[in-house]
């Protein structure tokens, strides 16, 4: 049985095209620290064709950790987040629910980046869901909610827990609402 966290492909390409605009807005964050590292920046571009439906999802399915790796070895917590917004956002060709983790760790590196503004991640998730279509807007609300069910991204892991838990309820309560 399929997770309810995958989406169907339709649903997919429909909300990496939001997930690739959340991780973009905060990619300069990113490049500032790692100039010559582009994982970044061709994932989003990856994610945008696949939401296009200019790629497959299986073989950006193969690809979604290439991102990621650009975390590694970083010694800036801002430019770390900023890549693994855009490792979640590749990640949404396999399930959706990584969208989620695409805004997350998006509002994490703009919240990091001005630590001096207390409502930053707050007017990140302002930004991030005014761009939602309503066509993602539906399918990001079929989404369970977070700690509801394990087999995904949303279940008890990483996106689970302190701050990218908190801004992922607090996207899930909006679009609830």
């Amino acid at each position: 049985m399929a997770s309810a966290q995958a989406l169907s492909e339709a649903d997919r390409r429909i909300v990496a095209a939001w997930a690739a605009d959340c991780a973009e807005r905060v990619l300069p964050l990113f490049e500032a620290v790692a100039p010559d590292d582009d994982r970044p920046r061709d994932a989003i571009v990856r994610t945008r064709a696949f939401a296009r439906g200019e790629l497959a999802a299986a073989g950006e399915i193969r690809r979604r950790f290439v991102a990621g790796r650009a975390a590694q070895g970083l010694g800036d917590p801002v430019a770390v987040a900023a890549a693994r917004a855009a490792a979640q956002a590749s990640g949404v060709a396999h399930m959706g629910a990584h969208a989620l983790g695409a805004a997350a760790y998006a509002a994490r590196a703009a919240g990091l980046a001005e630590p001096e503004r207390a409502d930053r991640i707050d007017a990140e998730i302002r930004w991030q869901l005014d761009r939602l279509s309503p066509e993602a807007r539906s399918a990001l609300a079929s989404l369970p909610a977070l700690g509801a069910d394990s087999s995904g991204p949303l279940g008890t892991g990483l996106l689970s827990s302190g701050i990218l838990g908190s801004i992922i309820r607090r996207i899930q309560v909006e679009l609830a609402g």
